[in-house]
């Protein structure tokens, strides 16, 4: 099949999916709003989007291969509970018609910097709960034990060694990804970016906590003969601290942090680019050039999506209009473009923004007027590119 990737209009937050070439699936983030339920609100209804997207397995249960919390910001996990089901596989209820999780990503690092700066919300709580259960399970039965349901991969080591003894479902940062529910997957690798390992200097510590650290993840997708014919780069709530480290860490090998596609950290944050609050100080704001760069290593044609509400200047942050005017700036020096899931196709009725993965390219399918016709394939090179 052909591979996609699928970006659900969600307002302020997350919502990924990954379609293989497999048929395999990773969702990334949720952000279901109750509002949707009822029939005279506008707010889409991404649950029912997301269902017509899945299988069922042979029990009749809709899954996704892969669910991963990129940070446990409300923002992006609101409905896990609601919507998904969590806890040992045979406590499913086929009445509630829940969607089962086979294999959870997650990391205990994440939410150990976010419990510093934030109060998790219930589905925050629940996902945590969820990850503590199947590394348990992992532990009691290994990985020859371990079935749908109970599979978990850890995103980045923990503080004091608290995940030695994890092995094989460990996932160091810097090391790639290359399984899909315990069997590895020719469509995709990716590449483990962040979160950054902890520091040892309290100071560097509390800066990576009060900027939204989170799993970042840099996507090859696969499409025929061409095992990165889709690069995406998938940066969940990450802030400016983090970048800076991450182009200190990998400018002598910037095609770590290659993209044909940037999902935009924190829904257009101005936050993301600069430590100068744009409230404050508008145009006089200082873009961080170490974030910047980081976040400019687009192949030709690159696109940069930003999951956020419709842009406007009167907006406080996120999304900020300075950081869009930034992204379109890195977008067009690669003759790329930036788009934004609330205003696709139009800002009165949001659809997903589905990007098809071919051997030449990726295109974005457009709906515009019921058109369902695609683009032209954007056609990408194998060459990063560096912006002064």
């Amino acid at each position: 099949m052909v591979a996609t990737l699928n970006f659900f209009p969600v307002d302020n937050g997350d919502m990924t999916l990954i379609e293989l070439e497999s048929g395999k699936t990773i969702l990334i983030d949720v952000n279901i709003r109750g509002a949707a339920d009822d029939s005279n609100d506008s707010t889409p209804d991404v649950a029912r989007m997301l269902r017509s997207k899945l299988k069922p397995d042979s029990q009749g249960r809709l899954y996704v291969d892969v669910f991963l919390l990129s940070h446990p910001d409300q923002d992006h996990c609101r409905g896990l509970e609601k919507h998904f089901h969590l806890g040992s596989p045979d406590t499913y209820r086929k009445s509630e018609d829940k969607i089962f999780i086979r294999e959870i990503w997650s990391s205990p690092m994440v939410f150990r910097r976010a419990s510093r700066t934030l109060t998790l919300c219930e589905d925050a709580k629940a996902f945590n709960t969820e990850a503590r259960r199947r590394v348990k399970y992992f532990r009691e039965n290994y990985f020859a034990g371990v079935g749908d349901g109970n599979s978990i991969q850890i995103m980045g080591e923990d503080e004091n060694g608290k995940t030695d003894d994890l092995g094989h479902i460990l996932v160091r940062v810097g090391e790639l990804v290359t399984e899909v529910n315990r069997v590895a997957d020719s469509g995709m690798t990716a590449r483990l970016l962040g979160p950054l390992p902890k520091f040892d200097n309290e100071e560097q510590e509390e800066a990576l906590a009060k900027n939204r650290s989170s799993v970042i993840l840099r996507f090859d997708l696969k499409s025929g003969i061409n095992h990165a014919a889709c690069r995406f780069l998938a940066a969940g709530d990450a802030e400016v601290a983090v970048w800076e480290r991450l182009w200190i860490e990998h400018y002598q090998h910037p095609d770590w942090l290659q993209y044909d596609i940037l999902q935009t950290p924190h829904h257009c944050s101005w936050r993301s680019l600069s430590h100068d609050s744009w409230s404050e100080s508008g145009r006089q704001a200082k873009v961080s050039e170490y974030a910047r760069q980081a976040l400019s290593q687009g192949r030709y044609g690159a696109v940069i999506v930003a999951s956020c509400k419709p842009i406007s200047a009167n907006d406080s942050d996120p999304p900020c209009i300075g950081a869009k005017r930034e992204y379109e700036a890195i977008a067009k020096n690669v003759s790329g473009s930036f788009q934004c899931t609330g205003e696709y196709p139009t800002k009165t009725s949001p659809r997903i923004m589905e990007f098809e993965i071919g051997r030449y390219g990726t295109r974005l399918k457009s709906l515009m007027m019921g058109d369902l016709s695609s683009r032209s394939p954007v056609i990408i090179t194998q060459q990063p590119q560096s912006h002064g």
